[in-house]
């Protein structure tokens, strides 16, 4: 018996409820840019880390610099309720889009980590854009 199959696969109902609840908590680079690439932004894109200096080097297109630490109900208030927002840091390395997401949670706010970060986008070979769109 190998590690692979010392414990059984789960079944099928299961397997459906556990990813569709890691669905509900992540989306990935490939996703985030389809919608962006194909008019179909329908969340808040956050880039949570870094300085404002860093920032207008390199990020998503489309994305807004808003540090989690600077994440409160006031400066959130900003978006219409039931706004989605959609976290990234600067990779798997980085935990500063689990700490934005877990701020936002806090908040009500319901958030994605978009997995991979800077470093997944530019692995898919995506480009980047430069500026400053800071809140």
């Amino acid at each position: 018996m190998s590690y692979v199959t010392e414990f059984p696969a789960a079944g099928p109902q299961e397997t459906i409820a556990h990813f569709q609840h890691r669905l509900s908590l992540e989306t990935d680079c490939a996703d985030v840019h389809h919608a962006l690439t194909h008019q179909q932004q329908d969340f808040v894109l956050l880039h949570v880390v870094g300085s404002a200096e860093q920032f207008a080097r390199r990020h998503l297109p489309g994305a807004i610099h808003l540090p989690w630490s600077r994440m409160d109900s006031a400066t959130m208030s900003r978006w219409p309720a039931g706004t989605l927002f959609v976290v990234y840091c600067a990779g798997p390395h980085c935990n500063g889009a689990d700490r934005a997401a877990l701020t936002l949670a806090r908040l009500g706010l319901p958030v994605k980590i978009m997995i991979g970060g800077i470093t997944g986008w530019e692995d898919e070979n995506f480009t980047f854009a430069t500026g400053s769109q800071t809140t």
